[in-house]
């Protein structure tokens, strides 16, 4: 069996007061991803202040299935941390996997820190009040 010479993989990290950049090289698939979700959840461990995370991806090669799930890790980390995450420079290999998983949004969609409840009590009774003409009780 041939052994395949592992894949050119490389990481810089530049971190602001509020806001992290990771640029990435090479390929990002099962024999690096580790590299990246424990960089990036180490610096988000270290720089609580953080406001943004961003994902350069100016030198990416290739992406596979595991570096698709170690950006969906990394955006629930981030997001749980009220911390926006930004996939910077996609190259097409990464658009097309991101619009053929239907992810690009999700990836890329602001984080919901402070949202106001939908329904609301009017009057403290405990009963839901009407919102947009739907109430919370079987609204749609």
């Amino acid at each position: 069996m041939t052994k395949l010479p592992p894949s050119e993989f490389t990481l810089r990290v530049l971190a602001g007061p509020t806001e992290l950049t990771v640029r990435l090289a090479g390929e990002l698939d099962y024999d690096t991803s580790d590299d990246l979700i424990e960089t990036v959840l180490e610096q988000l461990a270290a720089h609580s202040e953080l406001l943004d995370v961003r994902l350069d991806f100016t030198d990416l090669t290739w992406i596979d299935s595991t570096g698709l799930s170690v950006l969906l890790m990394i955006h629930r980390r981030t997001s749980a941390a009220g911390v926006r995450l930004h996939l910077d420079h996609r190259p097409d290999v990464l658009e097309r996997m991101l619009r053929i998983t239907n992810v690009l949004d999700h990836l890329t969609a602001p984080v919901a820190c402070c949202a106001a409840p939908a329904f609301e009590s009017d009057d403290g009774d405990g009963s839901e009040a009407e919102v947009d003409g739907a109430t919370g009780a079987g609204a749609t």
